[in-house]
């Protein structure tokens, strides 16, 4: 149903209309009038009665296209393109093999699409990057879906949450007659309260907008106290005459309502309105400056674009195109701009997606390219109409991933993406190519990367988690910085190292304290961050031999000190071994209290730790 606002006209048949043959003269007026159910009803009878042709097929292809019957769709347009066909045809029929999951397939209609069409936007993305599937899927997932209880067995779409009011498009009025197009009623505009805890009030009818015509969608200030919305051009009386089918045709229009106690009235036709086109689908910018809309006004790019146009009170400016950055040859809808007056969603059918429309993003401020959303946002059907309420963290999508237009809520996944920057701490430089690795709360890798040529390291962690950084490059002291519990978006980490800076002399290298725990043997991170000088300095002289000895004070009893000291050399050896050093060019001892430094009887707490040491004595350069 959400076609009705991509077509973005309507038509009243007032005759006949000029038939393709006389076989298919009842079909040929069903599908002028829109009323794809019964034309493909009749378009399969003269397949059956052996009537079929290219120009069946075709048509057949294009009514099931339109209603998104993509199945049958490929289908017909397989048969229709066993004739050479327009352009367009090939890219209609590659939309619905997405739509299906068949992208090899589509591939191959996209290469005769571009063969017909080499300057088209869509067939220029395609050449430049023909594989682009396998990276659009393995992208990061923002949001969780989830069906929501506003949804019908008719169609429902272009739901936006104002404070806790829903608004959105149903054709579920089973008083209003029947529309041909998917022969459900005509839409109209219906809300409904969401309760804190998610649940949703029985929809209910906003009278006061709702004509006898379709009706919808709507976009409302940030005060609450003014709407626009889409209708039909027949309310204002107005029509263009189709000669060729002999047919009034109703165009989109869009209007403004103010808030009237508990109602909206003071409907006013906006003057941008033409009846040589159409003009929907509106969303106001939150400064209420800007209003976005979709239209197929001169000057658009291709079927639908979308434009926006300048708001002061009552007064608005000329409408401007979006231009390329947004707009496709194909058809661009459903426009939503967010909170920050910056970034636009808006749907596509003209830019590289998984079938059908796909939700993308791009910061109008910045001017940077257009982004596909992705999975679960975007599926091989249609996906459109995504809107999002900031306060709340909360939005909505509509999709026919189901076989019908549903809304679904849209939720965020809470995410933090984490930005280390290593630098030298002594000169500010940064430093590429550095080791990091982000830690959980219980000390588990959970993964290493390498710093770029700006020294940066990024990660995706979950939010309200506590983390940390350990970075570490040759020359420089490995380090450890935390990373606070947050709900992001965004933590950055600065990472300073200091150069490593080791006394080498003739005889021994010379470190800070090896710190062990009490009656411990394992290598301490402080140890750990001493310990990676020597494996420097041993490094930048691959000749050179170290003998570890490790010595204890005089507490404790002769023999316990020998073994402890033994066991903390062996592990000094190990750990040296495990950074790569061969085991031939490093060994160690330990030497108990037998080789004091200080050599005393009542000894002071210092003179204990002068004892307390590990030495690391060059056997060879």
């Amino acid at each position: 149903m959400k076609n009705l606002y991509i077509a973005l006209s309507f038509v009243v048949i007032s005759g006949t209309m000029i038939a393709q043959n006389k076989d298919t003269k009842n079909a040929d007026k069903l599908f002028a009038r829109f009323e794809y159910v019964k034309a493909v009803q009749e378009y399969q009878k003269l397949v059956d009665a052996g009537k079929g042709d290219a120009y069946v097929y075709k048509q057949l292809a294009d009514a099931n296209y339109n209603m998104f019957n993509s199945s049958d769709a490929v289908k017909w347009y397989a048969k229709a393109t066993e004739s050479q066909q327009d352009a367009e045809t090939y890219y209609r029929y590659a939309q619905m093999l997405k739509a299906n999951g068949k992208y090899e397939d589509a591939n191959k209609q996209m290469s005769k699409f571009a063969a017909l069409a080499p300057s088209d936007q869509r067939a220029k993305a395609f050449k430049d990057n023909p594989n682009y599937l396998p990276k659009l899927l393995s992208g990061r997932e923002e949001y969780t879906l989830a069906p929501v209880s506003i949804s019908s067995d008719k169609s429902d779409f272009g739901a936006i949450l104002y404070d806790n009011t829903v608004y959105y498009s149903s054709a579920r009025n089973g008083a209003r007659k029947n529309y041909g197009w998917t022969d459900e009623p005509y839409l109209d505009i219906y809300k409904s309260v969401r309760a804190d805890n998610g649940t949703f009030a029985e929809p209910t009818l906003v009278t006061e907008l709702n004509t006898k015509f379709h009706d919808g969608t709507l976009t409302i200030s940030a005060d609450g106290n003014t709407c626009y919305f889409s209708t039909e051009s027949f309310q204002n009386k107005e029509s263009e005459k189709d000669k060729a089918a002999n047919a009034k045709k109703s165009q989109v229009y869009l209007y403004k309502a103010t808030k009237q106690g508990d109602t909206w009235g003071n409907l006013k036709l906006l003057p941008f309105n033409n009846i040589e086109f159409s003009t929907g689908n509106p969303s106001l910018s939150r400064d209420g400056k800007t209003l976005y809309f979709v239209s197929n006004r001169p000057g658009s790019m291709g079927g639908t674009d979308i434009w926006k146009v300048s708001v002061n009170g009552d007064e608005f400016g000329d409408p401007i195109n979006l231009g390329p950055k947004v707009n496709t040859e194909g058809n661009e809808n459903f426009p939503f701009i967010a909170e920050d007056n910056a970034t636009l969603y808006f749907a596509s059918s003209g830019r590289q997606g998984l079938g059908g429309l796909d939700v993308f993003k791009i910061d109008l401020a910045k001017g940077t390219e257009a982004v596909n959303l992705g999975k679960p946002v975007n599926s091989e059907k249609d996906d459109f109409a995504f809107t999002f309420n900031k306060e709340k963290n909360f939005g909505f999508i509509s999709s026919n991933r189901n076989g019908n237009d549903d809304i679904f809520a849209v939720n965020p996944i809470c995410g933090v993406d984490v930005l280390v920057l290593v630098t030298n701490a002594k000169t500010g430089e940064v430093i590429s190519n550095a080791k990091v690795s982000i830690l959980d709360a219980k000390n588990n890798i959970i993964g290493t990367e390498t710093s770029n040529d700006k020294g940066e390291v990024s990660y995706r962690v979950e939010c309200d988690k506590a983390y940390t950084i350990q970075a570490s490059k040759d020359g420089f002291e490995g380090n450890a910085f935390p990373v606070a519990k947050s709900k992001g978006p965004k933590a950055d980490v600065k990472a300073p190292l200091n150069p490593i800076e080791v006394i080498v002399t003739e005889t021994e290298v010379v470190l800070n304290p090896i710190f062990f725990e009490f009656d411990k043997s394992n290598i301490t991170q402080q140890g750990a961050f001493e310990l990676d000088k020597l494996v420097q300095v041993m490094k930048n002289n691959p000749n050179m031999v170290i003998f570890a000895k490790s010595h204890t004070d005089r507490r404790g009893g002769d023999k316990y000190n020998l073994n402890l000291s033994e066991r903390r050399a062996q592990a000094t050896v190990q750990y040296i071994i495990s950074k790569g050093i061969d085991a031939a060019r490093i060994s160690g001892k330990g030497m108990g209290e037998t080789e004091p430094k200080v050599d005393c009887t009542s000894c002071t707490e210092a003179e204990h730790a002068q004892n307390r040491r590990s030495e690391f004595l060059i056997v060879k350069k």
